[in-house]
């Protein structure tokens, strides 16, 4: 072999283990270096919320014993009233046919009075003269006594029907508060025709009382989380209206029965709220109510992102640092907040577990 020839054969040879050890390097894994954390103590509190909204305890509607025309609204919408308060009044629009009605009656009724009265005054003289008995003359008297009776009724059910009274001080046409409080609501005003209420309608409203300084919260909760809630539990309501302000509450209903709602199960709740006296609350604002279904202190506990299931067997597992390497170890789990969560077996507060999707810096750096 020509030194020629030597010569280009250690120029490949060369050439030859440069690319090897290119792809070597170009090939070779990068060893990953994950981050770990250890288990700590800490409390959690599982909450769940509620949604719904503050309405007074004791709401009342007023309304008319008559049927009418609102002829004059007095109350406004805010006002405090008394029991015994008038509200408004009512003008009556008789009905023609029960009119005609009752003057017939009276016209009758008068009729009868004339011949009561004759016969009377008749049977009168014939008893001072000895003709008729005391009994004959005792009967003659109650009739002309029940006909003036009568008369007095039938002009009575007149003026009712005319007027809406038949002369008393408390007229059904004034529309007076039954209940102290405050006006929430008048759904009426000046010209609207009303009714009273009966065994067929509820009747018209004219005014909503209601005692603004109790208040309550009515939400509503789902069918998973209603059996974990007790009576007398201590609730914190927030308001859409006011911002950073939570007001305490206590759990005094859980409805027996749910309703369903968009395919799930909701049952009512219902909390007595404690106001304060710096704020108006008013009625209907909408509310959430935290709920704590259970509370640990000084449990152990992870991080629930470092969490992972078992593909087959679906059981939560964590890996843990042993020497360079890790190991799989399976969980035993309690509550859970959200963020943290309780272990009851699996891990001890020494062990060092692995963050996942989290590498070292180191790792980031040959990246780079």
């Amino acid at each position: 072999m020509s030194k020629r020839a030597k010569i280009i054969l250690i120029v490949v040879a060369v050439l030859f283990g440069a690319v090897l050890i290119w792809f070597a390097k170009k090939n070779k894994k990068n060893v990953i270096a994950y981050d770990t954390e250890k288990p700590f103590k800490t409390t959690i509190v599982k909450k769940t919320v509620a949604t719904g909204k503050v309405v007074p305890l004791e709401e009342v509607e007023i309304k008319p014993q008559i049927a009418g025309i609102v002829d004059k609204v007095i109350a406004e919408e805010g006002q405090i009233v008394k029991a015994g308060d008038l509200l408004a009044t009512i003008r009556v629009v008789p009905n023609e046919q029960s009119l005609q009605s009752a003057r017939g009656r009276i016209n009758s009724v008068k009729v009868q009075l004339e011949n009561a009265k004759t016969q009377f005054e008749r049977n009168k003289a014939l008893f001072e003269n000895g003709v008729i008995s005391s009994q004959q003359f005792e009967a003659s008297e109650l009739s002309y006594n029940q006909a003036k009776t009568d008369l007095q009724n039938a002009q009575n059910d007149y003026q009712i029907i005319k007027k809406g009274s038949a002369g008393s001080s408390e007229a059904n046409t004034n529309i007076r508060a039954t209940a102290s409080g405050m006006v929430v609501e008048i759904p009426v005003k000046k010209g609207y025709q009303v009714i009273q209420a009966n065994s067929f309608n509820a009747g018209t409203t004219i005014a909503t009382i209601a005692d603004m300084n109790k208040m309550i919260f009515e939400g509503k909760v789902d069918e998973s989380e209603v059996g974990k809630l007790v009576k007398g539990t201590d609730l914190q309501v927030s308001l859409g209206a006011i911002e950073n302000k939570k007001f305490p509450a206590k759990l005094n209903f859980i409805a027996p029965k749910g309703t369903e709602e968009g395919g799930a199960v909701q049952f009512k709740i219902k909390a007595d709220v404690t106001l304060d006296d710096n704020y108006f609350i008013r009625a209907g604002y909408s509310a959430n109510a935290d709920i704590v279904l259970e509370k640990k202190d000084s449990v152990l506990a992870i991080k629930e992102a470092l969490l992972r299931f078992d593909k087959k067997t679906e059981k939560p597992y964590v890996e843990v640092k042993n020497g360079e390497d890790f190991e799989k170890k399976e969980l035993e789990l309690g509550i859970s907040d959200g963020v943290n969560i309780e272990v009851l077996e699996g891990v001890t507060a020494d062990d060092e577990i692995k963050v996942w999707n989290k590498a070292s810096k180191e790792k980031k750096e040959n990246k780079n």
